[in-house]
């Protein structure tokens, strides 16, 4: 049974940068992997993000993979992830705004031709992996465009709850406990994910 424990420690609350630092540089799993991201990954990135079908619920990337580079490069990329395929890199997720009240995740890109069956599914394990079991935090929010069905589809029968909403985004919500009440059945339909 996963159990997340979410009390502060002894020592209080802990530092923005020590979450950070805490995060995997990577993580295997059975469906897929999660490396860091590099600016080696530019024109990789820019391509998902810049292709209209792809990214058409995500806020626009502006100026070329050179751009994407310098950005990569000066952005603090701790908790941007390559997702990973058997057959190659296959998308992109990025957890974020990490602090003891919880994270946020998003900018979640999966390449419908390059991604494994079940890839969805395996990299939100992986987050809540990180978020939950790893770092211990005791919420994930985060907003998924109204336009993008599928991804509320997918949050709704994952069990995130709806908290509210804005013109163009739902607003989510996945404590703790939500994780630790659905991740014995959702780990069992797969195999461990390692973290």
């Amino acid at each position: 049974t996963l159990v997340a424990a979410h009390a502060p420690s002894a020592e209080g609350a802990t530092s923005v940068n020590t979450l950070y630092a805490r995060l995997p540089m990577t993580l295997s799993g059975p469906v897929v992997s999660l490396r860091s991201i590099t600016p080696g990954d530019s024109a990789f990135v820019h391509g998902l993000r810049s292709d209209p079908v792809l990214a058409r619920h995500l806020h626009p990337v502006t100026g070329g993979i050179e751009g994407q580079a310098r950005w990569l490069k000066k952005a603090e990329i701790r908790g941007y992830y390559v997702i990973a395929g058997p057959t190659g890199d296959c998308g992109l997720l990025r957890l974020s705004n990490l602090c003891d009240a919880g994270f946020t995740w998003g900018s979640w890109l999966l390449h419908p031709a390059m991604k494994p069956r079940r890839a969805a599914l395996a990299s939100a394990l992986m987050v809540y992996r990180i978020g939950f079991d790893l770092l211990r935090l005791p919420k994930a929010t985060f907003d998924v465009r109204r336009a993008n069905t599928a991804a509320l589809a997918f949050h709704d029968r994952f069990g995130a709850t709806r908290i509210g909403a804005t013109e163009t985004d739902i607003l989510y919500r996945l404590t703790a406990s939500d994780w630790n009440r659905a991740a014995p059945g959702l780990l069992a339909a797969q195999e461990r994910i390692a973290v």
